[in-house]
């Protein structure tokens, strides 16, 4: 899952936002997506209960937002699973040895959330199959087109109220010009390192973490949304940039 939680600042200035923070944001307006169709999913858990999307970019490393943790709190990852109710999809659940934030994140409600990204690296090496493969990330820096197509997925909230969703579902969505973004999301937005989508359905209360997808690679990590609604035209949600963060993930990968 994913909570939206409101910046007091924020709401003293914008009083119509709100970032997806803590746990929640989650597929509104999508579809229930193909069992394991998207075998990078994971969900990122906290006692065995969903909190976060997530997805592997290695056999021991995910990929989700910083969010999705408070520094004290224990994770662990389920991989391999389409319905989270289902104890006979021989799903796999990992511990997290170590959780890794850019230096650059601040966890402070009141400010924006900047490189909201988390690094898990996993106790052990899990076992690629048919059900649980990685998703390729960018190599070098890149811009994504206008207009392209993509696509989001998660387990969360199947309207703005819930209920959620215990099936991943998934919605497709279009790269909406970055300046459009910013223009929108006025000085909450980072255009360096930020990207936001338009599209019938999208991400809501429950997705964080989960990976925006063009072309078969992961080219985001689901931030935040709008409070008042997560499918909102007029402040659409906001994704940060894996391309902004290259070194950093390539440096952590090495850690192996």
């Amino acid at each position: 899952m994913i909570i939206i939680i409101s910046l007091l600042l924020l709401g003293s200035l914008l009083p119509n936002l709100s970032f997806t923070a803590s746990v929640k944001v989650r597929i509104v307006n999508g579809s229930e997506a193909r069992p394991h169709s998207r075998p990078y999913m994971v969900s990122v858990q906290k006692n065995r209960r969903h909190v976060c999307g997530g997805f592997l970019i290695s056999d021991q490393f995910v990929l989700t937002a910083a969010h999705c943790r408070d520094d004290t709190e224990i994770l662990t990852v389920v991989a391999g699973v389409h319905d989270l109710s289902s104890s006979s999809e021989n799903h796999v659940r990992i511990g997290v040895s170590t959780y890794n934030k850019p230096p650059e994140y601040d966890p402070d409600p009141k400010k924006p959330k900047i490189a909201d990204l988390m690094i898990l690296k996993l106790n052990k090496k899990v076992k690629l199959n048919n059900k649980i493969k990685t998703i390729p990330i960018p190599m070098t820096p890149v811009e994504i087109r206008v207009d392209t197509d993509c696509s989001v997925a998660g387990w969360g909230f199947v309207t703005n109220s819930g209920p959620s969703s215990q099936t991943l579902r998934e919605a497709n969505v279009k790269i909406i010009k970055n300046t459009d973004c910013a223009a929108r999301w006025d000085w909450v937005y980072e255009a360096s390192q930020m990207m936001c989508v338009y599209g019938r359905g999208g991400s809501c209360d429950g997705d964080s973490g989960g990976p925006l997808v063009c072309d078969n690679t992961a080219v985001g990590v689901t931030a935040f949304v709008s409070f008042k609604s997560c499918n909102d035209p007029n402040l659409p949600n906001v994704y940060t940039k894996i391309s902004a963060f290259l070194p950093w993930i390539q440096s952590i990968l090495r850690t192996k």
